[in-house]
């Protein structure tokens, strides 16, 4: 299927592993020219080499903390231009309620939460300019399903699912999309920190972290591959009828 997406311009936050390096990867594929921003200067490095090597676009480098207020003025002052955005930086710690110290609540929001919101509103402000655009939300199947392993995640998560919809019916007068995503679990480096030392331990083997996941649609976690598939395709033309949604892929859990 032509996704009629070459030239375009996508700026992929949280683009430099995982999901994000995924759907850095298939626009490339697609002809569309990236800016990609990250917080490791080593990861997002080896990411724009990797994607220059592979692929005839643009690629431009952004290493910002997008859970500052500095790092996202400047790079939505740098990327005011951008057809496509993908909002896809955060992390919030998994852990009980009591486990979550305020201090570690508010920095996960700051950037996962706030740093979507106010990234939003650069690049929202220049689409409405120009009367086009497309914003794809990457939030997680928590919002729809909070489990008290992930009590800090569910809340940011419902608040985005909500911010993506409303805005949604709103970003049709401007000739511009918002949609979001939820992926369910995904078999992420962030997975592979997190489950390899506990692999380790209890299965004598870090390499067989993807036993530890409790037990999954299809009989696996989702590859980043697949959930890059809907956010590319959410992006593109064939989805232009689409806007103010959340699609859920958590495999129907």
């Amino acid at each position: 299927m032509e996704l009629r997406l070459t030239g375009k311009t996508a700026l992929v936050t949280g683009g430099s592993k995982g999901i994000g390096r995924a759907i850095c990867e298939l626009f490339a594929e697609e002809g569309v020219n990236l800016h990609i921003a990250a917080r490791d200067q080593a990861g997002l490095d080896e990411a724009v080499a990797a994607i220059r090597k592979r692929y005839n676009v643009s690629v431009t480098p952004h290493k910002v903390d997008l859970a500052t207020r500095a790092g996202v003025d400047q790079l939505g002052q740098a990327c005011s231009g951008v057809d496509i955005l993908v909002n896809n930086a955060g992390s919030i710690p998994s852990g009980p309620f009591l486990e979550i110290d305020r201090d570690a609540w508010h920095a996960a929001y700051d950037l996962k939460l706030f740093g979507f919101i106010d990234l939003t509103r650069h690049i929202y402000r220049g689409m409405v300019g120009r009367k086009s655009g497309v914003i794809v939300n990457v939030i997680g199947g928590a919002a729809h399903n909070p489990r008290p392993s992930y009590i800090a995640g569910a809340p940011a998560n419902a608040a985005l699912d909500a911010f993506t919809i409303g805005l949604g019916r709103e970003s049709p007068t401007y000739g511009i999309r918002v949609v979001g995503v939820h992926p369910g679990t995904t078999a992420t480096p962030r997975q592979w920190e997190r489950l390899k030392p506990i692999a380790a331990q209890k299965l004598g083997d870090a390499e067989r972290w993807k036993e530890l996941f409790p037990p999954q649609p299809f009989g696996r976690p989702a590859e980043p591959e697949e959930v890059a598939d809907m956010v590319v395709f959410l992006a593109s033309e064939r989805a232009k009828w689409t806007s103010g949604v959340n699609v859920s892929m958590t495999g129907g859990v």
